[in-house]
């Protein structure tokens, strides 16, 4: 339960500052209509596109740090598949850390609209021209590299004081995945980020993408790090503490 908490905070704290992003960044170019009598999407310029995925990075490397040595800081049900699939986590933990996640980005959606004066949240949508299928495809790769970073830099146990950078190096992955795929899908990579602004701002439009995808993504880089990469005498244990230790 300690753990789940963890991962509910964390997670909150992360849709709050990366949905928040975006938000301001829909208010001032709503600002900008007013004056210049045009209207463009948020992330649609270089520079809008660079301040979400700072911001995304940014707060995806707080969260997994602040979480990391309680819950192993998933905040993302991605990684906890891809974590369940290694075998470095319970599926009983595994559900708890899903319901905690989804609940997080649920609350940070919801506190969002409530502080912005009742601005709907944008959440994530498939650019036009782009196919559900292709967005699929999109959201299975970058996830991929962001589960894999996570095992290379948290989660193997031949890591050593590489896991001291782990949760930047998760950030900077989820920024880079950001400024390639942004502008096609949003790049979520994360179901609960997606889910929360989707209920809040009930926008459920090509919302299956950002779970099949995530999921395939995840439970590939899973496998394959776990299986291939991992030698077989290595301890199969995750990195939180047991309850017995605090």
């Amino acid at each position: 339960m300690r753990a789940a908490l963890s991962e509910f905070i964390a997670t909150a704290l992360f849709v709050f500052a990366a949905e928040g992003s975006i938000l301001s960044l829909a208010w001032i170019h709503a600002c900008a209509l007013l004056v210049a009598g045009k209207l463009y999407k948020d992330t649609s310029t270089a520079g809008g596109l660079v301040v979400v995925a700072i911001a995304h990075a940014l707060a995806l490397a707080v969260a997994v740090a602040i979480a990391f040595n309680i819950s192993g800081g998933h905040v993302n049900p991605a990684v906890t598949l891809g974590a369940l699939v290694g075998r470095r986590i319970s599926l009983v933990r595994a559900v708890f850390y899903w319901v905690a996640q989804l609940l997080g980005a649920v609350v940070a959606a919801l506190l969002l609209r409530l502080a912005t004066g009742g601005m709907r949240p944008v959440g994530f949508s498939v650019a036009s021209g782009v196919s559900d299928w292709h967005a699929v495809l999109l959201e299975i790769v970058m996830t991929f590299g962001l589960v894999y970073t996570v095992y290379a830099t948290a989660i193997d146990p031949k890591k050593g004081h590489l896991g001291t950078i782990a949760p930047l190096a998760i950030g900077f992955i989820q920024g880079a995945n950001i400024l390639a795929g942004g502008p096609f899908d949003g790049a979520a990579m994360n179901p609960a980020r997606a889910f929360g602004p989707a209920l809040i701002g009930w926008r459920w439009k090509h919302h299956w993408v950002y779970w099949v995808g995530p999921f395939i993504g995840a439970a590939l880089a899973g496998v394959m790090y776990e299986f291939l990469m991992i030698p077989a005498e290595a301890p199969r244990t995750h990195q939180p503490l047991a309850p017995e230790d605090y």
